[in-house]
Parts: C-alpha cells; sequence; structure tokens
C-alpha cells in the first residue's frame, strides 16, 4: 500500500488534448504537472494525430508513469467527431503500449461520479473538487479544462486501486456462487429439474453455473 506510484490521466481531444499527473503513495496523491497538447494552428488533421504521438511519448519519457487512466469518449450523435476522437484516442493509447505503461479506461459519468459524487457534474465542478483535494492555488489552475479533466481520470484511477478489501473478489465460478447464495437461491426456485422445465430452451448464465457446479 505505500509503494509510490506516477498515473498519468489523458483526455482525449482533436483540438485540445488534456495531461495530468499524479504521484501516489498509500492513501496519498499529489499533483506533479498538469497541462495541455493545443492543435488548433495545425490544420491537418493527421499532423494533429502525430503531435499527440510525439507529445504524449515526451510526457511518458519526462514522468515515467506507472499507469496511465484515460477517458473513454463520449458517445453523442455526431459520428464524424466520434471518429475523429476515437483516433485521437488511439493514438494517445498507442504511445503508451510503445512504453509497456498500462492503461485503465473510465467513461466520463465514472470519473464525474468518483470525483464530484455526481455523475452530471459540470466540467468546473470537477475542476474546483479537483483544486480541494489537491490544495491547489488559484494560480495552479489551468485555463483549458481539458487539463483538469485529464487530472480527474488519474485521480479517480487512484480511487480505483484504493477500493476497500470488502468489495467482492472471485477466485472461480464456484466461489462466485458462494458468495452469492441469494442469487443462485433464486436461480433454484425457478427451475425444479434441468431436464424438465428447462428442456428445450438455451439456459441462462446462472443455470449454467449451477449446470457446471453440479458435474463437478
Amino acid at each position: 500500500m505505500n509503494t509510490e506510484k506516477v498515473i498519468l490521466g489523458i483526455d482525449p481531444g482533436t483540438n485540445v488534448m488534456g495531461y495530468g499527473v499524479i504521484r501516489t503513495k498509500g492513501q496519498q496523491a499529489e499533483i506533479v504537472a498538469m497541462g495541455v497538447i493545443d492543435m488548433r494552428k495545425e490544420p491537418d488533421p493527421y499532423l494533429r494525430l502525430g503531435k499527440i504521438f510525439e507529445r504524449v511519448t515526451g510526457i511518458i519519457d519526462s514522468y515515467l508513469p506507472d499507469e496511465m487512466a484515460i477517458e473513454a469518449p463520449f458517445f453523442g450523435k455526431n459520428v464524424q467527431s466520434m471518429l475523429k476522437l476515437g483516433r485521437a484516442q488511439g493514438v494517445a493509447i498507442a504511445a503508451a503500449i510503445q512504453h509497456s505503461v498500462p492503461i485503465h479506461e473510465y467513461a466520463p459519468l465514472k470519473i464525474k461520479l468518483a470525483i464530484t459524487g455526481n455523475g452530471q457534474a459540470s466540467k468546473e465542478q470537477v475542476a474546483g473538487m479537483l483544486q480541494r483535494i489537491l490544495h491547489l492555488d488559484n494560480e495552479e489552475m489551468p485555463k483549458f479544462m481539458d487539463a483538469t479533466d485529464a487530472l480527474g481520470a488519474a485521480y479517480c484511477h487512484f480511487m480505483q486501486m484504493n477500493r476497500p478489501d470488502s468489495e467482492a473478489h472471485y477466485s472461480s465460478w464456484k466461489d462466485f456462487a458462494n458468495k452469492n447464495q441469494k442469487r443462485v437461491s433464486a436461480t433454484e426456485e425457478k427451475k425444479k429439474d434441468y431436464g424438465g422445465e428447462t428442456a428445450g430452451r438455451r439456459l441462462s448464465p446462472q443455470e449454467q453455473l449451477l449446470a457446471a457446479l453440479r458435474k463437478k
């Protein structure tokens, strides 16, 4: 738990891509750096992708992150925008893969929920909460909230790493069944004989699990 880790957070973008780096130890986290990759002056979309790869590679070389947390693209109605955003995310992921940095992807809703407790929080609310959590002065807050969004992805991953041990962990399907007796019992009540009521139809995942356990 006291092992130090450096986490790089990335908020993908086609015009401005945010990044945030935190250093963690146990239950503590501190900011190392945050900023943006500004591509607005580059008209060629493919050269923009090249710049993303170059800059993310440079950030990884500078801060040597142990892991990378990246925000998943938000699925909107504009297909072209989604395609461009997906490409930008893919290039950032490729840079991390080239450096053997493990990658973790988080939905925007999950990041907002982890930071503010509200999955529908605004960018301003996320930035404000991170400022309080990481004790940042007003002068340290970036102009672009893409940077604080990236910092949020990194901090979300830090919180995910520190989940309580009480959360369910399963070593096998049998372990799952033993720890979920209510769900297993509910399935038992719905059928009395696998060769009778369930004959002629495909078994549900729960029924398949019970059938497999019975054979052991």
